[in-house]
């Protein structure tokens, strides 16, 4: 068989890389029809890029419903939840609502893990941060004691921190109000990073801000520092997870701390706390996503290296880069299920300063091949803390992306990406 036919065959070509047929033939932006699911005059969006947005039969779409944008959200301003029914017209069914959320996480919305049935999202109970559980077919809805930040992949339980301190330092990733009891604290022993059951909601701190801060940073103590936990997220088999442990020198004016002056260093820890591993103390961490059980993908810049996607190994110190000239800013980076499951990388970047565009796009990695599936238009107004990431999210059998955008004139919506073209 020649190349040409394994190229439309999509079979393997050695060295165990698999040829898809969107490798070997000229694509262009028209292969991939996008279609909005939801339209004004209210304003709807999902948020981060790894939750799980679609349910596992590919029908039901989350989201999340507000009536005004270009502001942060005060205490008590509400958004609905709902689901797009893709079976159905796109009809928007509405779950609840919550007034606990940011413009970039929205309220940590997404499917438990393997249900058909159950969401999870978080709110606010009298002066503290709850999470719902809902069964989207009998109404039946649980309250969890404590705000969710990941969960882990049999849905069993979840990991978490208190978004009254990341509200206190780093503005618009946390939720307003509930104050930090902590506020002027640095490092209080009392908070930090969380683990809950969520069938009994019996909850344990795992780690604590003071026990954080004690441990040395390049040698150095970084203790006389204000610090929090943010980014959790558990790995693929659930038995590790890892978290973003950050600090600044001192508490600022609102949008200087919403846009950066701290340090970050990417721990991994055992399910139950143990084994504490720091696998990236650069200083630079940003997105991430976790590429199996022992390696995480993370937009970082090693000691002595350039900015960029690097494949970074549990307990070991060792990364390699990838995408060097496909992939040269930072994105919102997750692997879909075709191949192995390790081959292909959607990612998108933040919008173009000049330009105002924002591209969603495939990356193959064995073949270092880069597929755009859409270019879409953020109004500058769309920026700092209420900006609008596309956030791409995959359906999972891998043939549909759904993003968050503003690029229709009706503010921010839900827009479907077929890209079955790639891979047919």
């Amino acid at each position: 068989m020649n190349r040409r036919s394994l190229l439309k065959s999509g079979l393997s070509l050695g060295a165990g890389l698999i040829i898809f047929p969107g490798l070997g033939k000229r694509i262009s932006l028209a292969d991939f029809p996008v279609r909005a699911l939801t339209n004004g005059p209210k304003f709807h969006w999902f948020g981060y890029y790894d939750k799980l947005q679609f349910d596992p039969t590919n029908r039901y779409v989350l989201g999340m419903e507000t009536s005004f944008e270009h502001r942060s959200p005060d205490p008590g301003d509400e958004i609905r939840i709902g689901m797009v029914d893709l079976q159905d017209n796109d009809r928007w069914t509405d779950l609840g609502s919550s007034v606990s959320w940011g413009w970039q996480q929205g309220c940590m919305l997404q499917w438990i893990p393997g249900s058909k049935e159950e969401i999870i999202w978080n709110d606010k109970q009298g002066d503290h941060f709850v999470s719902h559980i809902l069964n989207i077919r009998t109404g039946k809805k649980r309250t969890m004691p404590k705000a969710i930040y990941a969960l882990s992949p049999d849905g069993e339980w979840a990991i978490g921190t208190e978004f009254s301190r990341i509200q206190n330092l780093r503005p618009g990733y946390g939720y307003a109000g509930v104050a930090d009891p902590y506020e002027n604290i640095k490092a209080p022993k009392e908070i930090g990073l969380y683990k809950m059951d969520l069938k009994t909601g019996q909850e344990k701190l795992l780690f604590s801000l003071a026990e954080l801060s004690a441990i040395p940073y390049n040698g150095a103590s970084v203790a006389d520092n204000f610090h929090w936990v943010n980014h959790l997220l558990v790995n693929t088999d659930g038995n590790r997870f890892t978290f973003l442990h950050r600090w600044r020198p001192q508490r600022m004016e609102r949008q200087k701390m919403a846009t950066g002056g701290f340090v970050t260093r990417m721990f991994i820890s055992g399910a139950n706390g143990e084994d504490l591993y720091c696998i990236d103390p650069s200083g630079y961490t940003s997105h991430f996503i976790w590429e199996d059980p022992s390696h995480i993908n993370a937009f970082t810049k090693p000691e002595g290296q350039p900015q960029g996607f690097y494949i970074l190994e549990d307990k070991t110190g060792k990364y390699k880069r990838i995408g060097a000239e496909k992939m040269p800013v930072n994105g919102h980076q997750t692997y879909l299920p075709q191949g192995n499951g390790k081959e292909w990388l959607l990612c998108d970047n933040y919008a173009n300063t000049k330009s105002r565009l924002q591209t969603p796009y495939l990356y193959h990695i064995p073949a270092d091949k880069r597929i755009n599936i859409g270019s879409f238009n953020s109004p500058a107004e769309y920026s700092g803390e209420w900006r609008c990431d596309l956030h791409p999210r995959f359906s999972p059998n891998g043939k549909m992306v759904c993003i968050d955008s503003p690029h229709g004139g009706n503010g921010r919506q839900l827009y479907l990406i077929d890209i079955s073209g790639a891979f047919s």
